[in-house]
């Protein structure tokens, strides 16, 4: 069964500055709930065929996988793919113009699971939503709490 999982949020800041924080791996562990450390595994700066470690808690279980960047386009579009663990997933981040000052973000994970991921497909999509909907929260609050300053 695959999973498939969109959320999405509106925030008030050009696209421009939140792409460029929601793009940087570097401020993933600010803004996801889950990750706990980023490692580049290829020199910076972020470009197809960048590679970047994570490791993450999801559903009680430590996750560390290492995603291969294989779309980007600066301040409208990042896709990045892993193909380790028990869920091989697709990440996809899109940056769309919302109105004035106003960025609308979509997160999309998608993927197969396999073995045990098999078995929690489905209570595994449900976590990914709860989790998404949490950390596009998390990014709307520090971006928004930036031009309150």
């Amino acid at each position: 069964m695959p999973v498939d999982v969109s959320t999405r949020t509106s925030i008030r800041r050009p696209r421009a500055e939140v792409a460029a924080y929601a793009m940087d791996p570097d401020m993933a562990p600010r803004w996801y709930v889950n990750i706990q450390s980023v490692d580049w595994r290829t020199p910076r700066p972020l470009q197809v065929g960048s590679r970047v470690a994570f490791v993450a808690c999801f559903m009680g279980r430590r996750l560390a996988y290492t995603y291969e960047i294989v779309e980007l386009v600066p301040g409208s579009r990042l896709t990045m793919r892993t193909a380790e663990g028990p869920f091989p997933m697709e990440t996809t981040y899109v940056f769309e113009d919302a109105g004035p000052g106003e960025t609308l973000m979509i997160l999309r994970n998608r993927g197969m699971p396999r073995g045990f991921g098999l078995l929690v497909a489905p209570l595994m999509a449900m976590a990914m939503r709860r989790a998404n909907r949490k950390d596009l929260a998390r990014l709307k609050q520090i971006l928004e709490m930036a031009l309150a300053t």
